[in-house]
This record gives structure tokens, sequence and C-alpha cells, in this order.
């Protein structure tokens, strides 16, 4: 496995809608590998979308385990073509990304959620139902594939606030 490069904004990939793949194909198994592996090395990281490493597909990896507001959680997972088919229950919440580092920022999301998508290397159709934390974890990552950051959906410039560095 290879630990990849995150790109940051304003890179145009992170801009883009990314492609439906095929999860079977090899290389796309070695993507959410990679993926696994460099949200794993990156401290603070619940999860990591393909077009952050700069490749605009539609797969990403999370995990939320140990994490101080999880409630629910399933473990280290990449899905593949990710879809919301629930939402519901929408709080406001303060989220941070890899790729826009110097920032964090206030966005509702939906805090119990339905999510249908394929494994990699399978292509089993998984449903996944979660709430808190690792419902807000899903929907940045499916954004991400869908050509959206965090900062497209904060509430205004009120919103947006300089990420705290504790040494």
């Amino acid at each position: 496995m290879t630990v990849l490069t995150v790109v940051t904004a304003p890179a145009a990939v992170l801009g883009t809608v990314a492609e439906e793949v095929d999860p079977a194909d090899p290389e796309i198994v070695r993507l959410a590998q990679d993926l696994i592996e460099t949200m794993r090395v990156s401290p603070g990281c619940v999860g990591l979308a393909a077009p952050q490493v700069g490749v605009p597909a539609q797969v990403f990896c999370v995990d939320v385990t140990g994490h101080p507001k999880a409630a629910t959680t399933h473990g280290t997972f990449a899905l593949c073509n990710a879809k919301i088919v629930e939402a519901s229950r929408w709080r406001l919440g303060r989220e941070g990304c890899m790729s826009v580092p110097d920032l964090t920022g206030d966005v509702k999301r939906a805090a119990r959620i339905v999510v249908e998508g394929r494994r990699p290397g399978t292509g089993e159709a998984v449903t996944i139902t979660t709430d808190a934390f690792e419902a807000r974890a899903l929907q940045h990552e499916i954004d991400h594939c869908a050509g959206k950051l965090f900062l497209d959906r904060v509430a205004g410039a009120h919103a947006i606030y300089r990420r705290k560095v504790y040494l």
C-alpha cells in the first residue's frame, strides 16, 4: 500500500464531480487500500475521498472508531459509488478537512442517514445505517465525490473559522 499526497483547495479536482467506478477493477481496489493507508497515517483524519488525492473517482474510506463524537461505528470501510438514500435529524456541527487545512466551518448535516454503495473488490452492495459523527463523516466524503467541499455548505462567512493548532 502507498501513502498518497493530499491535494488542497483550490485544486480543480476538488470541484469536479467524480466518475462512477467499477468496484472490481484492481486499480480501484488498490486506490481504496491506499486511501485507507493514507487516512491511518494522517493525524485526526476520519475519512478520505479519491478526489482529495487527485483522482476523480467515486471512492472513499471512513473510520470514526474511538472518536469522542462517534455513537455508531462500522469500523474501517471503503465504499464506491455511494449515495444517500435517507437523511433526517439535521444538526449544525463544526467540520474540518485535510484539503482545506487552515479552516473549519459550521455545516448543517443529517444526524441519521442511510447510505447505499458497493465494496471495492467484491462489488457487493452495502447499505449502511448510521448516525451522529459517522453520519457526518459519510456525508462529507460523499460531498467530495460530488465535487463539493464543506465550505460550499457553510451558512456564510460568519460560519468559517481559522483552524486551531494544538501543540
